[in-house]
């Protein structure tokens, strides 16, 4: 399979391009983002096919259908990581809460969270192609607090990479900076910024499109690629677990077989929405996909307006900080399989020159056809953990709990609807604390004590063990110097 480019192509830029090249390489011409020429067609013959699959045996053919030039034997090594999550034979577990309301938990691996479904296997992916052209890369990775945490652990200590990870210093829980500040290979830096996700984003862009910045990397020996989900070696792990989650639910009896879903999901850089988005072009049955935000709710306004319009908003630290984001990259991808490069080319250059565009009431209509949005706030959110906590029995983290008034808002109540768990309780404890006892301001430590004792849940080793683990970095630095910074790593 080939990949081609959202906003047209450079001259100096080949038309297209192979999937390692793309993962290598990852922004296109005009600072564009690479998308499959053609998705692969699944269909009924597929699904049924996989009625009974383990997530392996699901992902290796759904891989194979895209057929991408890695080699087999790699992406087994690398699929075979999900062997190490909580339960090797369902590393997503899907869990009916209400009355046809399933959640889809993306979290049980090693960081707690969903990044872990698509980086820990494409770290494995990237290092192998790196070795194998036998090339040293650097891999920029921003995050807002789950991308860092998972892109650390699946790069550390492998042959041929480095990684220098952006995140906004007091803009994620405390456990996703402890994740990220106590690892200690020698191959991983991590930069603390003053300034939020955005600023992070916004610097890895620029740096992955900057000749200057590559010019002085290749004077060290070392190119240059990106671990978030501007890569598309990260949304091709995502496109699976929509097609897996389904797939439990025809597997409890819960649908039968070309019963179409809503796939709700909370969103913040789009690259989960856009996985299922693309899953639906491929064959699954969806009736429509559900974003939900906080109040960062620039997603909410685009679906519901056709204007995404960033002059005069701020990002607003909340309760839900993975989803602090204004600038959401996947978006892009998407507005080029509805209406083509040139189209998307106007629209981005809009947003970056005006910080607005608008779609025409058509193509407004063509996205409400695939999608619809609400936004929930903070409040909100710890009302719904505590009401699904004491009601139902079940423990989220605060950016699930935005997904249950998207529920209420935008789902027709006898259609089952799959919402994505993005995060363990354990990364967001003192906001789940407040929620569930009212605590104010509790440090991390007490309050995942505080909810394992009120909930009667074991904290996982791998989140206590944070606390008493050295800080190994330290760096904390202003946006302007990030360049600098990452130089005198390498």
């Amino acid at each position: 399979m080939n990949f081609i480019q959202t906003r047209g192509i450079d001259p100096t830029k080949p038309a297209t391009v192979t999937f390692s090249q793309a993962i290598l390489d990852p922004i296109a011409s005009y600072g564009g983002l690479y998308v499959p020429e053609k998705l692969p067609e699944l269909g009924a013959a597929f699904l049924e096919k996989h009625r009974n699959s383990s997530y392996k045996v699901l992902a290796k053919d759904m891989l194979d259908a895209f057929d991408i030039d890695i080699d087999s034997s790699v992406i087994d090594e690398a699929l075979n990581l999900y062997d190490k999550f909580d339960d090797a034979n369902n590393p997503v577990p899907v869990v009916k809460v209400k009355e046809n309301l399933y959640v889809s938990e993306l979290y049980h691996g090693p960081t707690r969270a969903f990044k872990d479904m698509a980086l820990q296997p494409f770290g494995i992916v990237l290092s192998s192609i790196a070795q194998r052209k036998n090339e040293n890369y650097l891999i920029l990775a921003a995050t807002s607090g789950d991308t860092g945490p998972a892109a650390l652990e699946t790069f550390k200590n492998r042959a041929n990479v480095r990684v220098a990870c952006l995140y906004p210093d007091g803009g994620t829980s405390d456990v996703q900076r402890l994740q990220m500040v106590t690892e200690n290979a020698a191959n991983l830096k991590v930069i603390g910024i003053h300034g939020v996700f955005d600023d992070a984003q916004s610097a890895l862009k620029r740096l992955l499109a900057s000749t200057e910045f590559k010019k002085a990397l290749s004077e060290k020996n070392t190119k240059l690629s990106a671990a978030n989900s501007v890569n598309f070696g990260r949304i091709i792990f995502q496109i699976i677990y929509h097609i897996h989650s389904y797939l439990e639910l025809v597997r409890q009896n819960a649908i039968t077989m070309g019963e179409k879903v809503y796939l709700n999901v909370p969103s913040g850089n789009f690259g989960n929405a856009l996985g299922g988005y693309y899953a639906w072009k491929m064959g699954l049955p969806v009736e429509k996909i559900i974003i939900s935000s906080n109040e960062n709710n620039v997603l909410t306004r685009l679906i519901k307006t056709g204007k995404y319009d960033l002059n005069g908003f701020d990002v607003v630290n909340t309760t839900s900080p993975a989803m602090d984001i204004l600038k959401s990259s996947n978006v892009e991808r998407i507005l080029f399989d509805m209406f083509g490069e040139v189209r998307t080319k106007e629209l981005m250059q809009d947003l970056e020159e005006k910080n607005v565009y608008e779609l025409t009431a058509d193509e407004l209509a063509t996205l409400r056809e695939s999608f619809d949005a609400d936004f929930c706030n903070g409040d909100e959110g710890k009302a719904y953990i505590k009401d699904t906590f004491e009601n139902d029995s079940y423990l989220m983290d605060p950016h699930t709990a935005t997904c249950f008034k998207a529920f209420e808002t935008c789902c027709d109540p006898k259609i089952k609807s799959i919402i994505y768990s993005t995060a363990e309780w354990t990364k967001f404890s003192p906001v789940i604390a407040n929620a569930l006892t009212g605590e104010v301001d509790a440090q991390d430590i007490v309050a995942l004590e505080s909810i394992s004792k009120t909930a009667n849940l074991e904290i996982p080793a791998m989140v206590k063990g944070l606390f008493t683990k050295e800080i190994t970095q330290k760096t904390v630095i202003n946006k302007e110097n990030i360049e600098k910074e990452i130089l005198d790593f390498i």
